[in-house]
């Protein structure tokens, strides 16, 4: 596809590679830059002008079920790689530039702003299909304006919670009047016309807010504004998640819930050229230059396997049945790295290494509704507080995370928009004394000296916290378990998936458990949705609804980027370590290992995954 003329959507730079060069981080080794450089030579030579190559086969490994592959379902990161690459939002993020940029990806252009940020035009790119299905009944499905339309009333369809529903909730100009009646009604009509989402003709989309929001050039980015087909979700219904439909580089062929994903490039995808500018970087440089005027995508077919423990997924790569390990298995990084190079006996193969500080946040979550961790009321802090006090983050990161992390003051993780650097904070405060003191204060007592406090009211304190049951999570356990017994509470563990964990937490089934959010796009105002009230049963699963807190969230939407709205969120900060719905952890380095015959590779700080812009020079891979 032509992007020449585009304009281009400059963000906060937050992205942290081995590579740019920052002293904040570990330095890459010689050999690291040596197998990048030799891979990117390779790569120069290994595209060849035309259609994907259905020989080429990329092979990868989810450490997670998938959830959906509806975009308005999928809320982990597996299933938005695959959303991904299957179904198109209107923007897109360029695949090198750093800072992040956003680019058209179906539409013409950026689309025109005006009314301060309040309204959007969007013109769709003419001669776009979407792949061939016969819920199109043999003929050719162009995409229209109307798909969008469609696509985000989606997002507000109670019948589905969604849990991206807050993307758009409250902010499209007739949308909560839309939201209300189907609240009432029971269904959704999608044919009602909203003064948020006009129509002009069947190219062009008008999106009108009710006032300005500065962030929502991001949401057109999101998977979760994918474009559908109303006929495809006619068709397959509440099954509409295993049989997407899109407009992508690549479609589903192959599934198997939770064991095994197959797709196949698009024969309708339209002709892609890559046309970035190549950034300042060398070796990124060197990707822009090969890439220049390649149609993509290259690889015709990518394998993925659900492997959900660490060691299978280190051993698969070691016997060369994956191609690249994302993130990798952080139990096994002594066998990866030393001081934070690449083993000179990986290196010698060929075998490279990308270290990215994606933005994220890690915390464990206390249940605010629940009549034990939850509440508001200064025992119930207490009892919070106290537990967040009794756990050792350093030792967390130095067992599990081999110092992978870095320990998080804060919802917001650094170098994004909002992030104050020098607002201090008692998040990390390990303190087992004082937290035994706090409890003793507010009534939590061993009365019956076995070791482990009551309540207030003399009934049993019991803790319970939820994990998956994978070895991982029960080490991770094992360390909860012995912090809490250092303070005399009882917790427990109950096992469940992944994606099960996250239904029952959006339903608020849950007392505790660790959740983490990588950003969806560089803003402040992306992690600390995750603590606004009215977003209870989407992404808030901590419950928490503190007026106070939903105030200043709701100030901070109306304002840009800069020192009077990174206030506000000093201010949320503070509210979240006094009030503890999160006992906050840390920030996750990842460590990315690739194969070398996997070309052109380059983490993305936003994007799920990168596909479409890889190569696979099959030759090495039979050496």
């Amino acid at each position: 596809m032509s992007r020449l003329r585009r304009r281009v959507f400059e963000c906060y730079d937050y992205s942290v590679v081995v590579r740019s060069g920052r002293r904040d981080l570990l330095p890459a080794g010689a050999a690291v830059r040596f197998a990048r450089t030799f891979a990117v030579v390779l790569f120069a030579s290994s595209f060849a002008a035309g259609a994907a190559d259905p020989g080429k086969v990329l092979r990868t490994a989810f450490s997670i079920a998938e959830s959906s592959f509806d975009p308005v379902l999928a809320y982990d990161a597996a299933s938005n790689s695959v959303v991904e690459e299957i179904s198109e939002s209107m923007l897109e993020y360029e695949y090198l530039a750093r800072p992040v940029k956003l680019a058209p990806l179906t539409l013409e252009r950026l689309p025109e702003v005006s009314d301060r940020g309040a309204t959007y035009l969007c013109r769709v790119r003419k001669g776009i299909f979407f792949a061939a299905d016969p819920a199109f009944k043999g003929k050719p499905r162009e995409l229209v304006a109307a798909d969008y339309a469609y696509s985000l009333k989606r997002l507000l369809d109670p019948a589905l919670r969604s849990p991206w529903t807050w993307v758009v909730e409250g902010k499209l100009v007739g949308g909560d009047e839309l939201q209300a009646a189907a609240k009432k009604t029971g269904k959704l009509d999608y044919d009602a016309p909203i003064a948020g989402l006009e129509i002009i003709d069947r190219y062009t989309l008008r999106i009108r807010l009710k006032q300005p929001d500065y962030t929502f050039l991001y949401v057109l980015a999101m998977p979760a504004s994918a474009a559908v087909a109303r006929e495809v979700i006619d068709a397959y219904g509440n099954d509409a998640g295993a049989h997407p439909v899109g407009t992508g580089p690549y479609l589903l062929k192959e599934y198997k819930r939770s064991s095994r994903i197959v797709l196949e490039a698009n024969p309708q995808f339209r002709k892609f050229v890559f046309d970035e500018p190549a950034p300042a970087n060398k070796s990124d440089a060197a990707i822009a230059r090969a890439l220049k005027g390649r149609v993509l995508p290259a690889i015709g077919r990518i394998e993925i396997s659900v492997i959900e423990e660490q060691q299978p997924r280190w051993l698969a790569f070691l016997k060369r049945e994956v191609d690249y390990l994302q993130p990798f298995p952080l139990g096994f990084v002594g066998e990866l790295l030393d001081n934070g190079k690449l083993k000179p006996a990986l290196a010698a193969k060929g075998i490279y290494h990308e270290l990215l500080l994606r933005p994220n946040t890690w915390w464990a979550y206390f249940n605010m509704e629940d009549p034990v961790v939850g509440g508001y009321t200064p025992e119930k802090i207490a009892l919070r507080r106290a537990i967040g006090m009794a756990f050792n983050t350093g030792e967390f990161i130095r067992v599990l995370f081999m110092g992978r992390a870095v320990p998080a003051q804060g919802p917001i993780p650094p170098d994004i928009a909002g992030y104050d650097p020098d607002h201090k904070t008692q998040a990390q405060a390990y303190d087992p004394a004082a937290a035994r003191a706090l409890l003793e204060r507010f009534g939590y007592k061993d009365r019956d000296g076995d070791g482990y406090r009551e309540l207030p009211d003399g009934k049993p304190l019991v803790i319970e916290q939820w994990s998956s049951p994978t070895s991982r999570a029960r080490e991770y356990d094992e360390l909860w378990k012995k912090s809490m017994d250092a303070i005399g509470i009882r917790m427990v563990f109950k096992k469940d998936k992944v994606p099960e964990l996250r239904k029952m937490a959006r339903a608020g089934k849950l007392q505790m458990r660790q959740d983490g959010w990588q950003a969806d796009y560089p803003d402040a105002e992306n992690f600390m949705q995750n603590l606004y009230g009215p977003n209870i049963g989407q992404t808030n699963d901590s419950r928490f609804k503190l007026p106070e807190f939903d105030r200043l969230y709701e100030e901070s939407r109306k304002l840009p980027d800069s020192p009077e709205r990174t206030k506000l969120y000093d201010r949320m900060t503070d509210l979240v370590v006094a009030y503890a719905p999160w006992r906050l952890t840390h920030h996750l380095l990842e460590d990315h290992v690739i194969q070398p015959w996997v070309i052109g590779y380059k983490p993305h700080p936003i994007r799920s995954d990168i596909w479409m812009y890889l190569d696979i020079d099959e030759s090495k891979r039979q050496r």
